[in-house]
Formats: structure tokens, sequence, C-alpha cells
């Protein structure tokens, strides 16, 4: 039941990310989106060694909760860049849009309860909605920092459906997810900050300009 709950909680900081403005915002929503995963982890994951619990604790609390948004807030500051610019669709749109990808995780997750697979059925459903949703804030937001931290919600969906079809995960895997996720920030972290050096308020539109 609880883990239920949390599972809920973090696919409605997904709703949360559509309904503000604030980078900052943003930022928070991935902080707790690490936090409940971390929770996750350490209520619903079974038959693990204490040397892979250790390392999604690691993985979860202190890079995803704390770590990365950290850096990416930091980020934000130093380039002065505080709001998301005019998405291109309405914030209402959006939102609703959004209400409905959300929905439709809830319906997969009904689906996957009554084929008896072994899959854990809210899991399943959630993790696809928060994959789904990263994948439209990415297509519907302009700036190159809501792209990121996107990127980053979409990992934590992947993460998520892990979870969801396998009690116990691979270290040789979690290595290189996490691997992944460094490399991933420091390159767009570089990115950002050359674009932001040339390119006022890293507007996505503004890569048009680029030549060789």
């Amino acid at each position: 039941m609880m883990t239920e709950i949390l599972i809920i909680i973090l696919g409605t900081t997904m709703l949360y990310v559509f309904s503000v403005s604030r980078l900052e915002s943003y930022v928070k929503a991935l902080s707790a989106q690490g936090f409940i995963l971390f929770l996750l982890v350490l209520f619903g994951i079974s038959r693990m060694t204490w040397l892979n619990v250790a390392f999604l604790v690691f993985e979860t609390l202190i890079v995803k909760a704390i770590v990365i948004p950290y850096f990416l807030l930091t980020v934000i500051r130093k380039s002065e860049t505080s709001r998301e610019i005019e998405p291109y669709l309405s914030q209402f749109y959006s939102l609703l849009i959004a209400t409905a990808i959300f929905a439709f995780g809830f319906i997969a997750a009904f689906w996957v309860r009554t084929t008896g697979s072994h899959i854990r059925p809210l899991y399943f459903g959630i993790s696809i909605a928060m994959i789904i949703l990263s994948l439209f804030l990415i297509v519907n937001r302009k700036r190159i920092l809501t792209h990121i931290l996107a990127y980053m919600m979409l990992e934590n969906g992947i993460f998520l459906l892990s979870l969801s079809v396998a009690n116990e995960l691979p270290m040789l895997v979690n290595i290189g997810v996490l691997l992944d996720l460094f490399v991933a920030i420091y390159l767009f972290a570089i990115f950002f900050n050359k674009i932001n050096e040339i390119f006022d308020g890293s507007h996505v539109d503004a890569l048009t300009e680029l030549k060789d």
C-alpha cells in the first residue's frame, strides 16, 4: 500500500512540472522524484545483496535526489535563467494533455493486471506515463535547460520501469545507467554554457542559427 501511494505521488510530480514555469520548480520536482525512488527501492525491493542495496541507495538518494538537482540548480542560477518561455502549446492545454497521459498510465496498469504477468502493474503504468510525459515536455518546451531536466525525468521513468519488471537489478546495469547519467549531464552542461555565451535566453530556436 505504501509503495502504491509513493508511485502515484511520483507520477503527480510530472503534472506539477506542467503546472509551473519556474525552472527551479522543475529541479525541486526532479529532486522529489529521486527521493521517492529511494523510498521505493527501500520498501519495494527484496532478495537483494547488501552491496546492491547500498548502490541503489547511493544512486537514488545521493545522486538523483541531491547531487544532480544541486548541479542543475547551480547552472540555472549562474545562467540567470529563471523561467520557461512560452511553450509551443499553452500551459492550460499542456496540463490537459499531461493529465490524459497520466490517466493512460492507470489504464496501462489495469491492462497489465489483467494479463496475469509478473510485471508490477502500477510500477509499469506510471513509468510508461512518466516516459511519455518527459518526451512531451521535451517537444513542447523551448529552453535547453528544460530539455535537460526532462531528460533526467525520462531516466527516472526508465528506472521505475526497470523496477516493474525485475525484483533485482544487476549491478552492472546500475553502474551503466549511473555513468550514462553523469556523462549526459556533463555534456549538456557544456553545451548549454557554450550556447548561453553566444545566444541570449538559451532558446532552442536559436540553434537554427548555428552554422559550420
